[in-house]
């Protein structure tokens, strides 16, 4: 039964990091170089040249794609109406509580620590990402 919140959770936050995600698979690869990579990244993630939108309705729908995951755990255990809901509005509340902290958490590991230093191994100029080093 857990197992499909935790898809959810892992998918969300996967979906999250698409904006540097893409550039260090790309150079990983060999199917760009790097600065266009670093450029793809940076526009992406900053929002130049009209991608303003990009960053922000990524992490809606990563936001959307975790509340559907919780809905549909909760729905195949058994919760599938409003008095329902509300007996069970402590777990509720608490899993979905605890999936958005893991889920935030997981991203800003993968986003801002595992892609950094996989960008940074593959030639990408992140350093200056590292806040760690600062």
């Amino acid at each position: 039964m857990l197992k499909g919140l935790w898809k959810a959770i892992l998918s969300s936050s996967l979906l999250a990091t698409m904006c540097c995600f893409p550039s260090v698979v790309l150079v990983l690869f060999g199917l760009s170089s790097v600065s266009a990579a670093a450029s793809l990244s940076d526009t992406l993630y900053w929002g130049g040249e009209g991608w303003a939108w990009f960053r922000p309705t990524l992490l809606a729908v990563s936001a959307a794609t975790l509340a559907l995951g919780v809905v549909l755990h909760f729905r195949r255990s058994g919760v599938c109406t409003l008095e329902e809901a509300v007996r069970q509005r402590r777990a509720i509340v608490n899993t979905t509580l605890l999936a958005f902290s893991v889920a935030t958490t997981l991203y800003l590991i993968v986003n801002y620590v595992v892609l950094t230093e996989a960008g940074i191994a593959v030639g990408l100029p992140w350093e200056s990402s590292r806040f760690w080093t600062k």
